[in-house]
């Protein structure tokens, strides 16, 4: 027996709609790493650390240089920034206050090939946090990781396990216009 099928079902990117409509394609943030790269171990270093707790609430994780370079006074896998990853509402909370700083202003070049962006600031007591005379400014770096809401799976799981394909990869223009879009900002050359 022959059925005849409608025409819509024969053409399958007429029935499924335009492809921004599919909510596992929506940009989400991954992760937001915040880092103090302090130049030298002791006391400064653990001050440093110290504000990435009272702002994050967690706790930083120590980087060591990679090398020896006597012009800037280090030595190899001596400790000299700290960073903290944040995830969840938290890093979104923590963004938004680190855009505010900015202005909500970012450049062109601040944002990578593959859908990710950073920026810098120049004083941590500009998120909200209280001025303490014995801990000192540090200025902080932002980094943000993009990722789409579904389908990032199939690049962790033990089995099976497979690149995540092109047209699902994220891309600079597309993150451009997601925070155009999210935090009304501006970008500048």
């Amino acid at each position: 027996f022959f059925f005849p099928l409608p025409v819509a079902c024969l053409s399958p990117r007429s029935s499924m709609g335009d492809e921004d409509e599919n909510p596992m394609k929506a940009l989400k943030i991954e992760k937001l790493i915040l880092n103090i790269s302090v130049g030298e171990s002791g006391d400064r270093l653990t001050r440093a650390s110290k504000v990435l707790e009272d702002l994050s609430g967690q706790q930083p994780v120590f980087s060591k240089a990679r090398y020896t370079v006597r012009t800037f006074g280090i030595r190899r896998n001596e400790k000299i920034a700290c960073h903290v990853t944040i995830r969840g509402e938290k890093a979104e909370e923590l963004l938004e206050r680190g855009l505010k700083v900015k202005e909500y202003e970012l450049r062109k070049k601040n944002f990578s090939q593959t859908g990710n962006f950073g920026f810098g600031i120049m004083e941590h007591i500009d998120l909200g946090l209280k001025y303490n005379p014995s801990t000192g400014i540090y200025g902080m770096d932002f980094y943000v990781v993009m990722k789409r809401a579904g389908g990032g799976r199939v690049a962790k799981r033990r089995a099976k396990r497979t690149k995540i394909g092109f047209q699902h990869k994220c891309t600079k223009a597309e993150t451009q216009k997601w925070f155009v879009d999210k935090y009304e900002g501006i970008l500048t050359n």
